[in-house]
């Protein structure tokens, strides 16, 4: 491994730069974490990368450590595998492990990482059939530590994550969130036990309707969140209907439709309609996707979109690494939002069905001036720079295929 890969997983090249690039971005409660994909001309030098925040949060682990993915994929010489040297020392020094895992990530995961996660001292690797309990998947992306710090963000637990995808996530120490995360994790790791001792997974508990003040978490689906917990798909609209001047979202995926089990797609309106109605009241929506969202059926619905007055919509090419084509890579696949410099949400969900109504997934909102300004930045940064493209209505797109070159 070279220098320079090994000062960068250990996060020190703060040490060379400026003393804006040294800080951290971060409000109380919660720090920006941003994957910068290498070979571009992209740079958030006060943002860390997740590689030396996740290392620092198992480093940092005294009892335990409990982690939620949709899959799991290293790769030789990568920043994930460092990752993974950290989590194996935490787990021989006494650290008790609980790994979650979704059943259909087992054919994304890389065979060689499975075996050596359930390799690691004091772990417990767990799979869990989520489409038994609601017809969707674990699609988060979290782990939490000791009780006291949560990662939430668009990383999936892949080495392309932390080097060759844009990424968005949030390092957590705000007690009322992080207690929200673990609840999330206790339900799951609960129902998982429940279905492979063939029992009825039991539903939450019912509660008073949560607060949507300051900072919180909202997650999906609703009918497995726990009390305290509000609902994503009936979060996401409401902001959108709030909305007063200006909306900035980026995205891997948009569409108003719902993949469904037999692979169908049926008509999912709910976002779709929530944008639509602020663009109508006189709202600026700044919408910007990925190139994997030119598919023959998902890309009508974006033009029909784009056509709108107040809406603008870009698609983002990002440009191939130097060392090759890496399958199902070099794409942005943050799940971002901001709205009128005030309200920032970061989650895990792309916009389309199947995520907010009935998958496992967690969306962070702060209503923090300084959080929205800076995820508004993020947005910006990709929106005004030369891997975004305005979606032209009448041009054809060629459907794109992540995983060949």
């Amino acid at each position: 491994m070279s220098l320079s890969m090994k000062l960068r997983i250990a996060g020190l090249t703060g040490l060379l730069l400026s003393p804006l690039a040294q800080a951290d971005f971060s409000i109380p409660g919660f720090e920006l974490v941003h994957t910068v994909p290498v070979d571009t001309a992209l740079g958030t030098d006060d943002l860390r990368q997740p590689g030396p925040v996740w290392i620092e949060l198992f480093d940092g682990a005294k009892s335990r450590i409990d982690i939620g993915q949709f899959y799991a994929a290293d790769h030789p010489g990568s920043v994930m595998n460092t990752v993974l040297e950290h989590l194996e020392a935490a787990g021989k020094r006494g650290v008790k492990i609980r790994f979650l895992l979704e059943e259909k990530g087992i054919k994304l995961s890389d065979a060689a990482t499975l075996e050596r996660l359930r390799a690691i001292p004091n772990l417990t690797l767990r799979v869990l059939p989520y489409g038994q309990l609601s017809g969707g998947i674990i699609h988060a992306k979290y782990l939490l530590v000791d009780g006291k710090q949560a990662f939430v963000g668009s990383q999936n637990f892949d080495w392309r994550a932390l080097e060759h995808i844009h990424e968005t996530g949030l390092r957590i120490t705000d007690e009322t969130v992080v207690g929200q995360v673990q609840a999330i994790f206790e339900q799951d790791w609960q129902a998982q036990a429940a279905l492979a001792g063939k029992q009825p997974v039991p539903l939450p508990a019912s509660g008073p309707a949560p607060a949507r003040t300051g900072n919180y978490l909202v997650a999906s689906p609703q009918r497995y969140n726990p009390p305290g917990v509000g609902d994503s798909q009936l979060e996401l609209p409401r902001l959108l209907g709030e909305a007063k001047k200006e909306v900035r979202v980026q995205l891997l995926d948009y569409a108003p439709l719902s993949y469904g089990p037999d692979r169908t797609r049926p008509y999912y309106a709910v976002i779709d309609n929530a944008v639509r109605a602020a663009a109508a009241r006189g709202v600026l929506i700044k919408l910007m996707v990925s190139n994997w969202n030119t598919d023959p059926l998902e890309l009508p619905y974006l033009k029909s979109l784009a056509v709108l007055p107040n809406v603008e919509i870009k698609i983002v090419t990002l440009p191939e690494a130097k060392q090759g084509f890496i399958p199902y890579a070099r794409v942005i696949h943050s799940k971002t939002m901001e709205i009128d410099g005030q309200v920032a949400w970061v989650g895990t969900s792309n916009w389309l069905g199947g995520y907010l109504d009935n998958s496992r997934n967690l969306e962070v909102v702060m209503r923090s001036e300084a959080m929205a300004k800076r995820v508004g930045q993020l947005h910006e940064q990709l929106w005004d720079g030369p891997y975004a493209r305005a979606l032209s209505v009448t041009e054809e797109y060629p459907a794109a295929h992540p995983g060949q070159h």
